[in-house]
């Protein structure tokens, strides 16, 4: 635990201008972001006498180990780089709102040719139109299927849709009336598209004037006696009414508003949002967090409003925003919000009337929002803790392993050996910091000495990491050779994202000052390398689990000696016995059945198999898959295809002359001489038997065996 006052910045270097400050652990990570209209005066308030801070604060500062800004023109800037940052370094003491589901949404993608209407879930795509977020998908599908009658709109894959444009023959629903058939011509690309508008209009409130017309339409078929077409036009109609009851309209004036409620207690808060587009409301959505930070109902609605707009823009940003207590700066907020829109938003608390009582509505919904979560979260958090007390008992550890990571081994019959590292921390997975390993210490079949190579490259890396960053002043002299940064495979990792070891794109904005530093004239500069983000391998953990009895831990634990590591707990999960292993012990420690810390461990030594399998069988795949094209240098993946479509099959290529490979566009005789020399090269393999019919299975057009 450190002492706040080891890393106070001295008097007069903290500006009383805005900004936003960083607290950054041992590790360099960043564990909290705020934002201040006076920098001066607001870290002040962390460096006082323990004893008067709130406990969450208190246990940040001492886990922190330095302070850091960056000073902004205008509270609005402030805002917008806190907002980036707490989504960047996703620090561990903000409060951080989370569905407790994937809402589904309405979705009109209008960035096709043929725009088509779905269901839709996740992350928001550029070119299409969002309705929504519904509480089920069942109530979008119903809508959507009343309103075909009137909008035929595409709804059908992208597959059904070419295999009807090869056959000439629609789907069902166009046969039924409920699609325009666009795949077969029936309409134009550009009346499709103006049906997809219409559609989207009326969702988006413009209700009247398509009933108006579908009226006025049927009258005139009356009075001309085209009394099918009449009564078509009138059920059209009264699809869109249901349509339109099943939303009721809750305020006048046709008012696009989002209404935000808020219900909390000391350790969580609970965030309804209802969205209401042209009186009715046309979406609903809830979060949930834990307050790990000392924070009230201003603070919790402010970031609840950076969640919900700070990827929006337009008129997914409505004209009204009501909330229950109105942010710190109101106005900055205002601003913001407005800048995201691109015209002025109303934020303010709902006094009287319509707005009131919804709003009213809407904080019942969040009240039982939170009742839920707790009767649902409450065991969940006791059993994690007892878990992990229960496995910190059974191996004589000092204090519970917040931070456990797994390794297994995956391999088919030696072939494709490869390794994978899954991370626990409080109980709970974190996917983001997954590893995966290829083994190249050997060629064969051993899962001992893989466990040995993976644990000591995994552990050599940490042991890099701490000598870059000035945590190490000794490195002792590692034993054997020191692996290539390309032999490890970050798993889920980006260039440039966790996990990576170059430069980190999205740095912190300029600007930034390291507390402590000699000279406060230098507030532009702060180290690239350091961006508290997660790196690949830079923590340790407290205990290290490995897939496997006494000869697995035995290796693991040699790794970590050879490497001069003795604070990091290891054992051993065998799957037969579920036996738990320790090192230098002839007999294992037996945990109940019953036991939650024997769970525990049993769901993450699974999720470490279950990840090492799957990253096997890719690399499996990815190996029957190939092809002596592959190994020809300049060949790209275009002139491959080429190649394939011009002789049928990779078999028939083998057999071809150079003269003949170049008579293929685009392939000239280097190449081919290059690609005759790698067939030849290559040794021919013994033909694939299908064993249930005996027949010999030829290779397709892509190169393997089918």
């Amino acid at each position: 635990m450190a002492d706040p006052s080891s890393y106070r910045p001295k008097p007069g270097q903290i500006p009383d201008s805005p900004g936003v400050y960083k607290f950054r652990d041992e590790h360099r990570r960043v564990i909290y972001v705020g934002k201040a209209k006076n920098l001066r005066q607001r870290l002040a308030n962390y460096f006082q006498d323990l004893a008067g801070l709130h406990p969450r604060t208190r246990t940040m500062v001492t886990t922190a180990a330095s302070v850091e800004w960056t000073v902004v023109s205008t509270e609005v800037e402030a805002l917008q780089l806190e907002y980036s940052w707490i989504k960047e370094f996703d620090p561990r003491f903000n409060v951080k709102y989370r569905d407790d589901k994937s809402y589904p949404y309405l979705a009109v993608t209008l960035n096709e040719e043929f725009p088509r209407v779905q269901v839709m879930r996740g992350a928001k795509k550029k070119g299409v139109r969002y309705f929504g977020p519904y509480g089920h998908a069942w109530a979008i599908r119903e809508t959507v299927d009343l309103m075909l009658r009137v909008f035929p709109v595409r709804t059908c894959s992208a597959g059904v849709f070419k295999n009807a444009e090869r056959t000439g023959r629609p789907c069902l629903l166009g046969y039924i009336g409920k699609c325009s058939a666009p795949c077969v011509g029936r309409v134009t690309p550009e009346e499709h598209r103006d049906l997809a508008e219409d559609f989207c209009d009326f969702m988006a409130g413009r209700t009247g004037t398509y009933i108006r017309r579908l009226e006025k339409d049927m009258m005139q078929a009356a009075e001309e006696m085209e009394y099918e077409r009449a009564a078509r036009l009138r059920d059209d109609a009264e699809a869109l009414k249901r349509a339109m009851e099943k939303s009721a309209v809750v305020l006048a004036d046709a008012t696009d508003a989002d209404l935000i409620a808020v219900a909390e207690d000391e350790l969580e808060a609970a965030v309804q949002i209802f969205h209401v587009r042209g009186g009715r409301v046309r979406g609903q959505r809830g979060w949930v967090t834990d307050k790990v930070e000392a924070v009230d109902t201003a603070g919790l609605v402010e970031h609840a409003l950076q969640q919900l707009y700070g990827e929006e823009a337009g008129d997914s940003v409505p004209k009204e925003v009501l909330v229950p207590a109105l942010p710190e700066d109101p106005d900055a907020v205002s601003e913001w919000l407005a800048g995201r829109r691109g015209s002025q938003v109303s934020l303010r608390i709902p006094q009287r009337g319509d707005k009131k009582d919804l709003m009213g509505t809407v904080q019942r919904n969040a009240q039982q929002a939170l009742g839920l979560h707790k009767t649902k979260r409450a065991s969940d958090l006791t059993t994690r803790s007892r878990a992990l007390e229960e496995i910190a008992e059974a191996l004589g550890l000092g204090t519970a392993p917040l931070r456990v990571e797994c390794f297994d081994i995956s391999h088919l019959q030696g072939d494709d050996v490869v390794a994978s590292m899954v991370v626990f921390e409080d109980g709970l997975a974190r996917k983001s910091e997954y590893r995966r390993f290829q083994i190249k210490g050997f060629e064969g079949q051993d899962d001992v000495r893989s466990m040995h190579e993976v644990i000591g490259r995994r552990f050599r890396r940490y042991l890099q990491e701490k000598e870059r960053t000035g945590e190490w002043e000794e490195t002792p002299a590692p034993t054997g050779p020191v692996p290539a940064p390309a032999e490890l495979a970050p798993g889920g990792s980006v260039p440039g994202g966790p996990g990576t070891d170059g430069p980190a794109s999205g740095e912190p904005a300029p600007g930034a000052v390291v507390s402590g530093a000699p000279d406060p004239a230098l507030v532009r500069e702060e180290p690239r390398e350091d961006d508290g983000r997660p790196k690949r391998f830079a923590y340790p953990p407290q205990l290290v689990v490995v897939d496997g009895g006494q000869p697995q831990v035995a290796a693991a634990k040699r790794a970590l000696d050879e490497l001069g590591i003795d604070d990091i707990a290891v054992c051993g999960l065998a799957k037969r016995l579920e036996e738990v292993w320790l090192p230098d012990d002839d007999d294992p420690v037996v945990l109940p059945r019953s036991s939650e810390g024997l769970y525990l461990l049993q769901r993450i030594r699974d999720e470490a198999h279950r990840f090492a399998i799957t990253y096997q069988r890719a690399k499996r795949a990815k190996r029957i898959r190939s092809s002596p094209l592959d190994d020809v240098p300049g060949l790209g993946e275009t002139r491959k295809q080429a190649l394939i479509k011009h002789f049928g099959s990779v078999k028939k290529l083998r057999q071809a002359t150079i003269e003949e490979i170049c008579g293929v566009p685009g392939i000239g005789r280097r190449t081919a001489e290059s690609v005759a020399a790698a067939f030849a090269a290559a040794a021919p393999a013994a033909p694939a038997v299908n064993t249930a019919t005996g027949e010999i299975i030829e290779e397709d057009d892509g190169g393997s065996r089918t």
